[in-house]
């Protein structure tokens, strides 16, 4: 087939394929569908050029000027429509009996979700997701944890080989460790001798970033899809951040992560213990949906572990439409996940950054619209 220069660039610029719709009144829903998706994808301007220049091809050279004039007049008659969709809230959610036990087995109508106080319906249910998981394992090399370095590595090795020997084939995780900076150790990976041999070279230094840490362990995890977790490894407070306690936390929030703490404590007693990085800890983990662990090396150490996998494993995912939330001039959106029975628990992220009132927060992946009785907008310019 020859094609003409403007052809030539035409496709270079849209990078779109000639494409024909079938006539109206044949064809079968799935062509229609096509149609329509290529229509959205590449824009009514573009998708009518692409038609014309298919028509072209099927009509007499002497007749590409009558062509080209038809192009024009369609274009000028089609107005630009502009869309501004409604995000789509994901919510990762544990539940517990109250002793403790998960419980993976309850249905969509057993859970109630409230944005700012308003119910909203549960749009997207899945009880035991198997959403593939990016799990982000964060040591403390702190020169206090030196003692404790080769025990929390062989937990967190076996931690890797239980996280990555069984569940979706796509779950992938990375090591990070910190002491007065924070090093990326290995980026995600399923190869467990590669996080196996990082582990390895692990050795104390003066000073914790843990916010730091939170912070941009939470940045690498923000594009990625699907579930999202940061498990911190640590002894106590952070001593040397740049970053504050919330601003980790939002980092997380707007990455969606959920953060689980395990504060290693080879020293039980308050005396001797930093209960203000502890009540930091808590509260990141709590604010994301996760938890707090307060073991001992050795065999407590493995069941945190232990017990992060099962929550991993039984995880609901619900999801839902913003529709008629009251906005405020706080941009943080207060989230709220119930379950219907009187004897379980319920553990989810408490809030997402989105819309304001006069004017929109939170990073541009995360905004939210949350227009009353409408899920989309369109504003029509000619």
């Amino acid at each position: 087939m020859i094609i003409s220069p403007r052809q030539a660039r035409f496709c270079c610029e849209t990078r779109s394929p000639l494409v024909t719709p079938p006539p109206i009144g044949r064809g079968s829903d799935k062509k229609s569908r096509s149609v329509s998706e290529t229509i959205r994808a590449t824009g009514v301007r573009s998708w009518l050029l692409l038609r014309c220049t298919a028509v072209s091809r099927q009509i007499l050279p002497g007749r590409w000027l009558a062509a080209a004039l038809c192009a024009g007049a369609l274009l000028a008659q089609q107005p630009t429509v502009f869309h501004s969709n409604v995000n789509l809230v994901r919510v990762l959610a544990t539940v517990k009996t109250l002793a403790g036990q998960t419980v993976g087995t309850l249905g969509k109508d057993e859970f109630e979700i409230y944005d700012n106080g308003v119910k909203q319906p549960v749009a997207v249910f899945e009880h035991q997701t198997e959403q593939a998981l990016s799990v982000v394992l964060m040591v403390d090399t702190s020169g206090s944890t030196a003692k404790e370095l080769k025990y929390e590595a062989d937990s967190s090795s076996r931690f890797f080989r239980a996280l990555l020997g069984e569940g979706n084939l796509e779950d992938s995780a990375a090591l990070f460790t910190f002491n007065w900076e924070v090093r990326e150790q290995q980026p995600f990976t399923r190869d467990l001798k590669a996080l196996d041999a990082r582990l390895k070279l692990m050795h104390g230094d003066a000073g914790t970033a843990m916010y730091d840490a939170v912070f941009l362990g939470a940045r690498r995890l923000e594009p990625r899809q699907g579930r999202k977790v940061i498990v911190v490894v640590t002894d106590g407070g952070d001593t040397v951040s740049s970053k504050t306690v919330h601003q980790a936390l939002e980092a997380a929030q707007l990455a969606n992560a959920v953060i689980y703490a395990i504060v290693v404590m080879p020293i039980t007693n308050d005396a001797g213990r930093n209960i203000g990085g502890e009540h930091a800890l808590d509260f990141m983990a709590n604010g994301t949906g996760g938890r707090c662990f307060l073991p001992t090396v050795g065999t407590e150490l493995d069941k945190a572990f232990t017990s992060i996998i099962t929550d991993l494993r039984t995880q609901y995912l619900l999801g839902y439409y913003p529709r008629d939330v009251p906005l405020n001039k706080d941009r943080f959106h207060k989230l709220e996940v119930r379950v219907t029975r009187p004897d379980l628990r319920v553990s989810a992220r408490n809030g997402y950054y989105g819309e304001v009132e006069g004017g929109i927060g939170g990073s541009p992946a995360e905004r939210v619209t949350v227009s009353p009785d409408r899920q989309v907008q369109q504003k029509t310019k000619r």
